[in-house]
């Protein structure tokens, strides 16, 4: 399925948010998330079947984008890369629930159990540090910069798993509620 097509005012006016967005002008994010918003969750929508997965995956899209907007080098419309960028994520998300299996087959006698185990992703003490560094970082910017509400989002979204759907039903609010302020949390961890 080929992305929509912009008009030409419409792709200026990308070029535009972009480089707003790269000197650091939050309201250009807002400007590309709310342009996008609908097309990016109807495109993974009609790939991945979970609700609560494909609303995960469209917020990932856009953490992605935020994360990496300077590798976006204008040879192609914006629409082009976002949905890219959205394609590549979705995959990911596949090749990350693949769980490893061990052939079977009818002539072998051996069990599972006589298989040694595949050597395990042992990481360097560099990354070690890196991920610890980060981590505190990550804290350090939860305890600080988060307030009570923010916080609580950020916990039972992204660390008790709960579905959108679910927190806005808890806590009385909307879905898109919700959405936005996962969406300005994860700003404000980002640029911890």
């Amino acid at each position: 399925m080929a992305a929509p097509q912009l008009s030409q005012t419409e792709l200026l006016d990308d070029r535009e948010l972009v480089d707003r967005l790269r000197k650091g002008d939050e309201q250009a994010f807002d400007e590309l998330y709310e342009r996008y918003f609908k097309r990016i969750t109807h495109f993974v929508g009609r790939r991945i079947d979970n609700r609560a997965d494909a609303e995960e995956t469209v917020q990932e899209v856009f953490f992605n984008v935020f994360a990496s907007i300077d590798s976006y080098r204008g040879d192609a419309p914006f629409v082009a890369w976002i949905f890219g960028l959205t394609r590549h994520t979705i995959a990911n998300r596949f090749k990350r629930k693949r769980h490893p299996t061990v052939p079977i087959h009818e002539e072998e006698s051996e069990t599972v159990a006589d298989h040694p185990a595949a050597p395990a992703n042992v990481p360097t003490p560099a990354q070690v540090y890196d991920v610890t560094e980060r981590a505190i970082q990550l804290e350090v910017a939860l305890a600080e910069r988060l307030s009570n509400d923010q916080r609580a989002l950020f916990v039972l979204h992204h660390l008790e798993d709960r579905p959108i759907a679910e927190i806005a039903t808890r806590l009385g609010k909307s879905e898109d509620s919700i959405k936005s302020s996962l969406y300005r949390t994860r700003k404000l961890l980002l640029s911890a």
